[in-house]
């Protein structure tokens, strides 16, 4: 790397020392405003990220002033705790087998079986319906289908009480929620694989399964890992498809923490299996942060000599791959018209008969869940969107001190299970000197905190593509950081920024294993009253909220992309994962 490709950033003197990179970067003078924002962020990311682990270890951990594990021995010590750890890791497993297994399929028939557009777009179309989706309502779809008064095993079947509740049900569940995760990982990866490599295999007289083996498959191979630890981590933090399907049967670790705050009252418990949640996931977290750094995703070497090569899948083999995303994307398609069947009918199960007032209970008695969560979500997402934005910005642009480890616990709570930052928040602002429970503040902060770093990621990963000499021209001709920011940094990385937005508004809509620990009779969200609504067997009313958080949902994120285009840009949820 030569001396000038590691510059300061904006608003920063660089050295014009010819000496290696580095060399003389202690010389530098840190920029005012760059290094007061720096203490502001944070300032944040303590109290809101730093502070609220804190409690948590500490209760956990700490008795009399000493570190003991003796909390930890005590939920270990019971059968039912050690059974839900074991039953976590197995779904998690599974899942991430599963869905990471599906999700190649469907990346492969999309960039190598040369599907017609109308058929990439309905593939795309379909996948995106789980990830706009609060996470447990392809659990009410499978209850509406499967349940014991489901459509296919009563109504088409005859049978009688049949039983969804299980281990399977809840992969299955699970699996077809997360595996638009595994696509969207690997879809980018098989995408940017050169084609030519490829193409010159088959030159030399490679069969098919010899290219796919030998070439295709090995550079898919970190995209794959990626996918398994992101799958398993996502599987590990979901509470609610457990919590609708599972049963007493086969308990896990979210649900377990979440009964022992909830029903036993034991804040120290609580902690107590949190800190266990928190271990795995902090170590997935660690390694797929490693794993993504090193970069090696791909091997791309001179001009591809084409797009997408056909010859890699046979005619035969194109049509099967064509039916299985058909397939599985038809049975989502169904699953998804149960909800709004169910949101549509009576009395799911003994009157089918049409009707609205499911609806109008939605507007009626769900009315001040709506305005709550539309109003935490709008907050939310622009200071969500900024958060990402400015903590992007200056760990890629400006040299502050520790930027480096800003990054990291600006990642915390992104890499956490939502029920352990939900324990955390309770913990830490639910006595003085900081009460924040009851309020629109906390569930606020445990949505930008937690999501924001999706449009941190993409902003790091606009700017390093972006040459720094573009911002140096304009520092070099008398702009300050300001200016140079506003003309041209900002308009290079609005994609970024409203990735920020999509995310952090989506989850805001969608989530509840971190804010079910933090609502209050001030306060609701929908996707507690789903929940509510699920368990008390009101499958009409929680299908009413779902099909309503989906369409708003929907109709949000597509408003922001048209925004994007109108301005002349490209939404990145369209080039590489973010979800």
């Amino acid at each position: 790397m030569s001396a000038s490709s590691n510059k300061g950033g904006l608003g920063v003197q660089p050295s014009t020392a010819a000496s290696p990179a580095g060399r003389r970067i202690n010389l530098r003078k840190y920029n005012p405003l760059a290094l007061s924002i720096s203490v502001i962020l944070w300032a944040v990311l303590g109290l809101f990220i730093l502070y609220p682990l804190y409690k948590l270890l500490h209760l956990a951990l700490i008795r009399d002033g000493a570190l003991k594990f003796d909390s930890i021995a005590r939920i270990l010590s019971r059968k039912g705790n050690r059974l839900a750890l074991y039953n976590s890791l197995k779904l998690g497993v599974f899942v991430a087998c599963l869905s990471t297994f599906i999700g190649f399929i469907f990346a492969f028939a999309r960039t190598r079986a040369n599907l017609a557009r109308g058929w990439r777009w309905f593939i795309d179309a379909i996948i995106i319906l789980p990830l706009i989706s609060p996470p447990f309502t392809l659990a009410l779809g499978m209850l509406f289908a499967f349940g014991p008064t489901g459509v296919l095993t009563y109504k088409l079947l005859g049978i009688q009480g049949a039983s969804i509740y299980g281990m399977w049900s809840t992969i299955s569940a699970e699996t077809l929620t997360y595996f638009p995760l595994a696509y969207m990982t690997l879809v980018g990866v098989l995408e940017n694989i050169n084609p030519s490599l490829e193409e010159n295999a088959f030159s030399m007289g490679g069969s098919r399964l010899h290219v796919f083996r030998t070439i295709s498959l090995p550079l898919s191979i970190p995209g794959i890992a990626n996918s398994l630890l992101l799958v398993f981590s996502a599987s590990l933090a979901d509470f609610a498809t457990p919590l609708v399907l599972a049963g007493h049967q086969f308990p896990i670790l979210p649900t377990q923490a979440y009964l022992q705050i909830t029903g036993l009252f034991d804040l120290r418990g609580g902690a107590a299996l949190s800190f266990i949640l928190l271990v795995p996931s902090l170590l997935i977290f660690i390694l797929q942060h490693y794993w993504v750094s090193r970069k090696h995703y791909v091997t791309v070497t001179g001009k591809a000599s084409s797009g997408t090569p056909t010859r890699l899948v046979s005619p035969g083999a194109r049509y099967l791959l064509l039916f299985v995303c058909l397939a599985m994307s038809a049975f989502v398609l169904f699953l998804y018209g149960m909800i709004v069947f169910g949101s549509l009918v009576k009395a799911w199960g003994a009157n089918h008969e049409f009707t609205l007032v499911n609806y109008r209970y939605l507007f009626t008695h769900g009315l001040k869940s709506i305005k709550d969560t539309l109003f935490i979500a709008f907050i939310a997402m622009p200071a969500g969107g900024l958060l990402g934005l400015i903590i992007g910005y200056l760990v890629t642009r400006q040299e502050i001190p520790g930027k480096r480890l800003m990054e990291f616990v600006s990642l915390i709570n992104y890499a956490l299970p939502g029920t352990v930052v939900g324990i955390a928040y309770l913990l830490a602002f639910n006595d003085p000197p900081i009460m924040l429970t009851g309020t629109a503040t906390i569930l606020i902060a445990a949505y930008v905190f937690r999501y924001s770093p999706t449009g941190l990621r993409a902003t790091i990963a606009t700017l390093q593509q972006i040459d720094k000499s573009i911002e140096e021209a304009s520092t070099s001709l008398g702009a300050n950081m300001l200016t140079t920011l506003r003309k041209i940094t900002v308009p290079l990385i609005l994609p970024s920024l409203f990735a920020g937005l999509e995310v952090t508004f989506t989850r805001a809509m969608t989530a509840i294993s971190a804010t079910i620990f933090l609502i209050s009779v001030n306060w609701t969200l929908i996707t507690v009253r789903i929940l509510e609504s699920a368990t008390e067997l009101e499958l009409g009313n929680a299908a009413a909220f779902s099909v309503f958080v989906i369409l708003t949902v929907y109709l949000v994120t597509n408003a922001l992309r048209l925004v994007l285009r109108l301005l002349g840009l490209t939404t990145l949820q369209e080039k590489t994962a973010l979800y």
